[in-house]
């Protein structure tokens, strides 16, 4: 009876019920350097040289560079090497995964040679990965905060006996109608609730008060949070070449997200006359989502050695669906110092409506140097007007979460510089990449730095190709969005090791 009446109430004046925020579209928003080897290699800097599928994906009018039908694909590890930070103690972590980074093909009709000033036209299509999500960060330390404020936060000025439950009622019945009608706050309340680490300050149902079990002193803290997932990109792309100096070309293409996350806290005191020695909390998170976006480039040749390109990215339109659940066990002292374990696991999992989000449009321009068979130097620049990422989901929540990106974030400049030398069947690749930090703050992130290296072989109609690449970058983070806001300063170096076979066809 007691749903029904709230829900009558509560109809049309539902609240916020969502876990997202600004993190989210900030995550889908940056996209890494992956591809083939031989981008990797010159750490992407492709947009006015064309002749490579992972060009292809950055420029749509590089696969109208091809002379011939090409076929490609990728593999590579990705190491994650965090350095981490955590209330004046030090940790690392690192987590090393094997991804498929490029896989497509490119289909030459016609050639340069042909009396039509339109005398070439080609078809590819390409997977790209843009994100590898997989990470583990470990932040160990001695606080003077706990969890139970997080808790505390989450409680105040929800009524007590939305949190108690009434007669025949489970704790999974309770907590998935908190969850429908209240939100994922009243649920973190629930959990503190119901394992004793807070109680009200009057008890009686209007009561919206609350305190904490858990005495003030130094709490030990354990926060594990591990990712896993992807985001990649599957391009369809026309391209065409203009007497023998203008190459146009479109993609369109669909994005895939499958992000998952989850974070384990363990906490545990001395603190005197405590009543709560011992939280451990866990969340998990489940994203699965689907876009799309359009690219048109263009590259032209200056004369015999130099190259300009043009690309505009629309912005990309998400769609994303969410689940969550949460569990926590405590160990209270009672009064006569034996302990008692409170388990509060609902085994419920929230599953949200779908949300839509867009991420920001990007202009790149380049230029390149060919020095016919012996090499080439190019340089790419690239810019992104973050304060443009935006939820496009009709929501209160959103909208404030759209002004929060507004006050957060800023436009952010890319550069990218890479080489290559050949000598015979072998090809010598290098290359730099600079990636402003899209924080006006940017102690919350720091600009990206990386190097590359690389090596190719061509044996007749197959090309093989090794690379490393290397980026660094800082960032801050709090455990929880309120109450234990402590940072975890990390300071990441990811590797990216690159194998690519291609053959002409």
């Amino acid at each position: 009876m007691r749903k029904l009446v709230y829900l009558l109430i509560l109809g049309g004046l539902m609240p916020n019920l969502y876990a997202q925020g600004i993190t989210d579209v900030l995550r889908y928003s940056q996209e890494s350097v992956y591809g083939t080897a031989r981008f990797n290699a010159m750490s992407g800097a492709f947009g006015a040289l064309g002749g490579d599928l992972s060009g292809v994906a950055l420029n749509p009018a590089g696969s109208a560079v091809f002379l011939y039908n090409y076929a490609s694909a990728s593999g590579g590890l990705v190491d994650r090497q965090n350095d981490i930070l955590y209330s004046n103690t030090f940790n690392t972590s690192a987590d090393i995964d094997a991804a498929i980074t490029q896989a497509g093909a490119v289909w030459v009709f016609g050639n340069s040679s042909d009396e039509s000033d339109w005398g070439k036209f080609t078809i590819a299509v390409n997977y790209e990965l843009q994100n590898n999500f997989d990470n583990e960060v470990v932040s160990i330390g001695t606080n003077t905060i706990g969890i139970d404020q997080f808790f505390l936060n989450q409680a105040e000025g929800l009524p007590l006996e939305l949190l108690q439950l009434q007669g025949g009622e489970s704790i999974p019945d309770l907590y998935q109608f908190l969850g429908e009608t209240e939100g994922a706050a009243a649920q973190s309340a629930f959990l503190g609730f119901q394992s004793f680490i807070i109680d009200p300050v009057e008890n009686t149902p209007g009561n919206t008060a609350y305190f904490s079990n858990v005495a003030p002193g130094s709490f030990n803290q354990e926060h594990f949070r591990v990712d896993s997932g992807y985001q990649g990109k599957y391009t369809f792309n026309l391209a065409t070449e203009y007497k023998q100096s203008l190459y146009l070309g479109v993609n369109l293409n669909a994005h895939a997200i499958d992000y998952r996350s989850s974070t384990f806290l363990f906490e545990s005191n001395n603190n005197a006359n405590t009543a709560i020695d011992q939280i451990g909390f866990e969340e998990n998170l489940w994203v699965l989502g689907s876009g799309f976006s359009a690219q048109v480039g263009a590259i032209a040749k200056l004369g015999d050695i130099l190259r300009v390109g043009i690309t505009y990215d629309t912005p990309t339109w998400l769609t994303l669906s969410e689940e969550t659940s949460q569990s926590i066990e405590t160990r209270r002292i009672l009064n006569d110092n034996s302990t008692i374990i409170e388990v509060v696991d609902p085994r419920v999992v929230n599953i949200f409506a779908d949300y839509r989000m867009r991420t920001p449009g990007q202009v790149k321009a380049s230029a390149a140097l060919l020095f016919g068979q012996a090499g080439l130097v190019s340089f790419d620049y690239g810019y992104k007007d973050f304060t443009e990422m935006q939820f496009t989901t009709n929501d209160p929540f959103f909208n404030i979460q759209n002004a929060l990106i507004e006050n957060t974030f800023k436009a952010a400049s890319s550069y990218r510089l890479g080489g290559e030398y050949r000598v015979n069947q072998w090809s010598f690749r290098g290359g730099y990449r600079f990636e402003e930090s899209p924080f006006e703050d940017t102690s919350l992130m720091g600009d990206l730095t990386g190097y590359s290296l690389g090596l190719g072989y061509s044996l007749d109609n197959v090309k093989i190709d090794l690379s490393y690449a290397t980026a660094q970058q800082d960032r801050s983070e709090a455990l929880y969005g309120t109450g234990l806001t402590t940072p975890t300063n990390i300071d990441q170096q990811m590797d990216v090791y690159t194998l690519s076979l291609g053959f002409f066809f």
